[in-house]
């Protein structure tokens, strides 16, 4: 809708926002008039319409089979466009139409804002399916037409509400029209399904929708007022109500379709399931990273228990073999309390990364600084807890084998996300300027423990690859190639 309104009329910013407003709350009206909805805007010189949203309804047949929108109309060849721009009326004149053997009733609707037309809501109702109206489909029409003539008014969508239409009720989750005393005149059965789950023994009709609400709330002392004006309809909000281990979630909407108020619609949906659900899955999670935590805590025991042991051996390799191993379950620890601070099995790598280079950075021999370039961006836990055990090995041998006492040099750590949606993959390339590799070294034989961990991690259990190989001029360079999911 942005480019067409842009490339094809004279509408500005806050103009095109009020027309963003009014899509996003059109189902509503579309529901309630079971008819297909057509935005037409007149083009910049006014000689054409062009289309630029469209709505089919939930209630009923559709008018359109084709998208309508980006569709351009000369002026004159739909009259009924015409007179409703002209004359910022809803104009329903005119004989039925015939689109493809279904008639077809045309009515068009002007869209005002602040006194101005922006443009037509041609509302399409197939009258193939035309049958004596029930009470429930008298009652959306009513509502549809008094919520058209808000819109001709300029007073709906009301602006300083925005609406989440994939969250809030719809027509068909259940409907109540209150009269301008809020007392229920029509209550469809998915609403009064909704108020017995609430506890209600009886009908809706003739009661005070606003007191029997309060009424039916798990409060205790007075009614509540606040509650009782809400339910009342007074003004455009959403709230829930749970009481009786129903949870039913409510949208008013008043009608004011002459400028004064003479009733309202009250939409409503049962989502106690939805809320149980949503209950389940946050005890869940909050298990989860409470796991995370009490095995981050343990992990931190058992380096702390190997530090002291290490710190207890006289044999100098053994004191190191223990250090080695500290750090092993050091990096394992940092992912665990990273993902104990997330809601799901995910973690933003870089932060891992960091923190490994600034843990390893501490063995260093001589004054060798570690950075990082690039993002490994976000990444599953199964991928995360082998990949920061990988990468302290591979800092760790870095930096006691590439470096003397007194050494000064740069260990950089750089990340690339590429590859295509089906095959992404990660790109880890790990670089040192120090001494370099020995002549004949092979890092798939090496007997070397850190490398065989990195060749089992790398290859094993990522189903990638590693390889180490001399650094163009002076150091090592260590080459990991990991797949890894897309768009993360």
């Amino acid at each position: 809708m942005n480019e067409l309104v842009r490339q094809h009329t004279a509408l500005d910013d806050s103009d095109l926002e009020w027309l963003h407003l009014l899509v996003s709350e059109w189902q509503l009206l579309s529901d309630l008039s079971f008819a297909d909805l057509v935005l037409w805007v007149p083009t910049r010189d006014g000689t054409r319409y062009v289309s630029v949203a469209q709505m089919r309804p939930n209630t009923g047949p559709t008018s359109y089979q084709d998208d309508m929108v980006g569709h351009l109309v000369p002026r004159g060849r739909r009259p009924m466009l015409d007179a409703a721009l002209d004359e910022g009326r809803i104009v329903r004149e005119g004989d039925p139409e015939w689109r493809e053997e279904v008639p077809v009733r045309v009515e068009s609707i002007p869209v005002r804002r602040e006194g101005r037309v922006l443009g037509v809501i041609a509302r399409n109702t197939n009258l193939l399916t035309v049958r004596t109206p029930s009470r429930l489909e008298l009652t959306y029409l009513q509502s549809a037409s008094d919520l058209a003539q808000m819109i001709a008014a300029g007073s709906f969508p009301f602006p300083d509400q925005q609406v989440d239409m994939d969250a809030s009720p719809r027509v068909g989750d259940g409907l109540i029209r209150l009269d301008v005393d809020g007392i229920v005149q029509y209550a469809s059965p998915n609403a009064l399904s909704a108020y017995h789950r609430l506890g209600l023994a009886s009908d809706l009709v003739g009661h005070h929708l606003g007191r029997t609400t309060a009424e039916l709330a798990p409060t205790k002392g007075p009614v509540d007022e606040a509650l009782v004006k809400l339910a009342s309809g007074w003004a455009p909000r959403e709230f829930e109500i749970e009481a009786h281990d129903g949870v039913i979630q409510f949208r008013a909407i008043p009608l004011k379709p002459k400028g004064t108020r003479i009733g309202s619609l009250v939409l409503l949906r049962d989502v106690t399931e939805l809320r149980r659900r949503e209950r389940e899955l946050i005890t869940k999670d909050a298990t989860i990273r409470e796991i995370h935590h009490r095995v981050k805590n343990n992990l931190q025991t058992v380096a702390a228990l190997l530090r002291l042991q290490a710190r207890r051996i006289d044999s100098e390799r053994g004191r190191e073999a223990l250090e080695e191993a500290v750090r092993r379950v050091g990096s394992i620890a940092i992912v665990h309390e990273t993902l104990s601070q997330n809601l799901d099995e995910r973690v933003e790598f870089d932060e891992i990364a960091d923190r490994v280079l600034a843990m390893v950075a501490e063995i260093s021999p001589g004054k060798v600084a570690g950075r990082r370039s690039g993002r490994f961006g976000i990444l599953d836990a199964e991928v995360a807890t082998p990949l920061s055990m990988v990468l302290t090995e591979i800092l760790q041998n870095a930096l006691e084998h590439g470096f003397r006492e007194g050494d000064t040099g740069t260990v950089e750590v750089s990340a690339v996300r590429g590859g295509t949606s089906r095959e992404a993959r990660l790109l880890v390339t790990v670089q040192d300027d120090g001494v370099g590799l020995p002549e004949d070294f092979d890092p798939h034989r090496s007997g070397n423990l850190g490398l065989q961990i990195v060749r089992t991690l790398v290859e094993g259990e990522l189903g990638g690859s590693f390889d180490m190989v001399p650094a163009p001029g002076r150091g090592t360079r260590v080459i990991l190639d990991i797949p890894v999911l897309a768009n993360k």
